[in-house]
């Protein structure tokens, strides 16, 4: 069997894949037949993936399953991966046969490997398109590598949890590998537009509307969250955005994540960086329940009993003290204006 007789079929079957799984692989079938994915030879994979942030475990695992990526049906997935991947290089907006965010479901039987490691292989294949995209818009070598390197980050977390190589965050990677996601400093930004709705903006009197361009904010795991470095990275953002992205309404910033969540504050300390952090956000939607991504951003376990948790700190402690009480955690949704640039 080559690349050129395989159809969505066969690759569902070879992946084990079913249910939506399935269906996605069918929607990929009916894509225009893509070039050929290039996978780096093996000192530059070597090289890259070390500037992306991966460690020495995970390179040796993906050096040995390279041989892997030609068989056809590994071969013919790869490829529509990829070419939806380079397709949306810099749009929020992803191709017309393509959903706003590619499904990229976790592949079947995490025993084997390649199925762990898969995506990896597509984010590497996407590697020079989005490294060209950077040079275009003229971004240092430095915060483009930085800004990639969230994939070392995330296989790390995947370790982590696990206990073994791969990745499990596929579908947020797209978003730095599309050229829309940047690490300035201590915190992530990557473009994006409101989705709070009207009838919310006219109630608290909001200054956007639905739609409008903004930029996302996310607190990457590494380094302190302390309001200088916070500081400093929202002015380097204003800057940034500017320089260039000057056609991108970047005057307000949302962030949606668990480090919003009011009731932290009953817990810590005023001077707290995350209660600190907080106030800089004026809440919009208080979110739903999200005790389960607690569990994995704070602890990095899945389903885990109250017993067997840390508590080695005071957010450990916050955070169990508040599920003792029979509460929940939430993720709130906020905003802020950016800082207003050096050059205005």
């Amino acid at each position: 069997m080559s690349v050129s007789t395989v159809d969505g079929q066969a690759v569902a079957d070879y992946f084990g894949l079913a249910g939506h799984s399935a269906a996605w692989v069918t929607e990929l079938d009916a894509l225009p037949v893509p070039s050929p994915a290039a996978i780096a030879d093996p000192a530059t994979l070597a090289d890259q993936f070390t500037r992306l942030g991966g460690d020495r475990a995970d390179l040796a695992e993906l050096q040995a399953l390279r041989p892997r990526l030609e068989v056809p049906a590994v071969r013919w997935l790869l490829d529509r991966c990829a070419w939806q991947l380079i397709g949306d290089m810099g749009s929020l907006v992803t191709n017309p046969q393509s959903r706003e965010w590619p499904p990229w479901p976790l592949l079947a039987s995490a025993d084997d490997p390649l199925n762990r490691y898969f995506y990896v292989f597509v984010f590497l294949a996407g590697l020079p398109a989005v490294r060209e995209f950077h040079q275009s818009r003229g971004i240092s070598d430095e915060i483009s590598w930085a800004s990639l390197a969230d994939l070392g980050q995330q296989m790390s977390v995947y370790r982590r949890i696990y206990g073994t190589g791969g990745l499990h965050t596929q579908v947020w990677l797209t978003i730095p590998f599309r050229g829309l996601l940047y690490r300035l400093g201590r915190l992530q930004y990557n473009l994006s537009r409101i989705d709070f709705d009207q009838a919310t903006i006219d109630r608290l009197g909001l200054p956007f509307r639905p739609g409008d361009q903004i930029v996302g904010v996310h607190i990457p795991e590494q380094g302190r969250l302390d309001p200088a470095s916070c500081d400093a990275s929202l002015r380097l953002a204003t800057e940034f955005f500017d320089a260039h992205f000057p056609e991108w309404g970047h005057r307000f910033a949302t962030c949606h994540s668990w480090l919003l969540d009011p009731r932290l504050a009953d817990y810590l300390p005023a001077e707290s960086n995350i209660v600190q952090f907080q106030r800089r956000f004026a809440i919009v939607e208080e979110g739903t329940d999200q005790d389960a991504a607690v569990y994995e951003f704070v602890f990095r376990r899945i389903n885990p009993t109250l017993d067997e948790l840390p508590q080695n700190s005071a957010l450990e402690r916050a955070v169990v003290a508040h599920l003792r009480s029979g509460g929940h955690w939430r993720t709130p949704s906020g905003w802020l204006e950016l800082p207003v640039s050096r050059r205005n």
